[in-house]
């Protein structure tokens, strides 16, 4: 018989608690090592005052995805969290018009007949041409780049002609819709990537499909709840989830990986070691300086890196009931806004606000009569050089003057009785997020498949990474995706089963991805 596998999981994140429920139910013995008092990173519950915030992601796209994940794990994700399908998907806001799509064609179609008129034809070209791209590309985005000889495969040649790589986001948007308006509709999705739409390569264009070929969910509780289900399959397959116990760094044996010392001198060994860490803070903290010269401080320091965030949670006395569960309020000059963020690296004086009202959808994340509202902002990350201590008090006055003018949320600043805020500096030195770059490298064509940090590490022998610093990159459906590709890696030179992702077909896609609609 062969001797049990024993893993070890650096951070439980969602690409860490994919990879541990994955391994668990493979046949290894799975230790997760969390420095945090909760399961999640960045997609981790808040807990502040009565009031429940999702501390990063709030959108659930290609749900199918998540279920696979849980069946891998034998498991159904039904039995373990409840979905709801938001219609309206969310309200686009903009000075002078707001765009509220739904879940249903039809129905969005008419919307961009009565909003964008003349434009509603180029919605059904978008659909059909689109619907080609992401069955073209989404199975490469399934497999792992350890070799050149990846793109050789069939399905990447048959991917080829849709990578467009000399055309953006913005720019293939222009195919189907004039209005300007309109395009931002369909490639503020960027900003999940932390990028420009006028620099995002088009392959992109699969996001905003994937939006409104398969609609956007919410988990009740939070989708926070995610990881809280994975951290408990964890467990039912005699895997062991570590809170509070920090690593300080990787043990190594030349190339190889051995094990993890902790923050408390605890070494422990392992066959494998699976780093879920911020790829960048991993770079510079866990391992010696030299020892992988690849990514060194001064090479890292070369990288293209997506912007940050700032953050506001609050708990509210009252529910603005009027108002959808997602909100996005564009500035005034977007185009402008975003090359504030990405390229002089400056706060806009009129930035972009996304606004979570979630307790429209999920009241129990508040007391009774109460409500939470989370608000993000796009912000240049550290590079910058912004000083977040001076900046933040009237950057903070700044976005509730938006929130509540453009966004209509009206006596906003009353009704606050809870608060947290989170800035880059504190996604930096609190989160342990390399530059305050919330989300990771950047996906420019240079960092993207082969060109990005490997699934199967290529500078350390015995050591996988998941999440959103190695591919396919970042948000949640992809950080699934890192974690099945890196197991099945680890599964497959270790002799234990594997999996290959099958095909599904979009009509089959759109049926399970289930969840009862608002």
């Amino acid at each position: 018989m062969n001797k049990q596998k024993h893993v070890i999981v650096v951070g439980a994140g969602p690409g860490g608690l994919t990879s541990a429920m994955i391994l668990a139910h493979r046949g290894c013995r799975v230790t997760v090592y969390e420095k945090a008092d909760r399961v999640g990173g960045r997609n981790a519950a808040m807990e502040v005052d009565g009031f429940r915030f999702d501390t990063g992601p709030t959108f659930l796209m290609m749900s199918y995805i998540l279920k696979e994940m849980f069946s891998e794990a034998g498991r159904r994700v039904e039995d373990y969290l409840e979905f709801v399908r938001l219609d309206p998907m969310y309200r686009l806001q903009f000075d002078d018009i707001a765009f509220v799509p739904s879940a249903d064609p039809e129905r969005t179609r008419r919307h961009i007949a009565e909003r964008f008129p003349g434009n509603e034809s180029g919605f059904d070209r978008f659909l059909a041409t689109e619907e080609k791209r992401f069955q073209a590309l989404f199975p490469c985005l399934q497999k792992d780049y350890d070799s050149w000889t990846t793109y050789l495969h069939p399905i990447f040649v048959k991917a080829a002609p849709w990578l467009s790589p000399h055309r953006s986001l913005y720019s293939n948007l222009g195919r189907y819709f004039q209005d300007p308006r309109l395009r931002l509709c369909f490639t503020f999705q960027a900003k999940y990537l932390g990028m420009s739409p006028w620099d995002c390569p088009a392959m992109f264009t699969i996001l905003p499909y994937i939006e409104y070929g398969f609609g956007i969910l919410h988990v009740m509780g939070g989708l926070n709840r995610i990881s809280h289900a994975m951290a408990q399959v964890v467990a039912e397959e005699g895997g062991h989830v570590h809170l509070g116990r920090p690593v300080r760094r990787l043990l190594l044996d030349g190339r190889r990986v051995k094990g993890v010392e902790l923050e408390d001198g605890t070494r422990e060994q392992a066959d494998a070691v699976f780093v879920n860490a911020d790829f960048g803070h991993a770079m510079e903290h866990l391992v010696e300086p030299g020892t992988v010269p690849r990514y060194s401080t001064e090479r890292l320091g070369k990288f293209k890196l997506s912007c940050s965030t700032y953050m506001l949670y609050l708990g509210l006395d009252r529910l603005y009931d009027e108002h959808p569960h997602h909100n996005i309020l564009f500035a005034s000059d977007y185009r402008q806004n975003l090359e504030e963020i990405s390229k002089r690296g400056v706060l806009s004086a009129d930035p972009s606000v996304y606004v979570q009202n979630a307790c429209v959808t999920d009241p129990g994340l508040a007391p009774a009569g109460r409500s939470t509202l989370y608000l993000l902002v796009p912000v240049p990350n550290n590079r910058s050089g912004i000083d977040w201590a001076a900046e933040a008090p009237a950057f903070r006055e700044r976005i509730l003057d938006i929130v509540e003018r453009r966004g209509g949320f009206a006596g906003l600043r009353k009704h606050i009785v809870s608060e947290v805020v989170i800035t880059p500096a504190d996604w930096q030195t609190t989160y342990s997020v390399y530059q305050g770059a919330t989300f990771n490298l950047a996906h420019n064509i240079g960092q993207l498949l082969s060109f990005r940090p490997h699934n199967h590490f290529e500078s350390l022998d015995e050591c996988w990474l998941v999440g959103g610093g190695t591919h396919p990159g970042s948000g949640l459906p992809t950080i699934y995706e890192s974690a099945r590709i890196s197991a099945n890696s680890f599964c497959r030179l270790q002799g234990l089963s594997y999996s290959v992702p099958g095909k599904l077909e979009i009509k089959e896609m759109i049926e399970t991805a289930g969840g009862t609609e608002t």
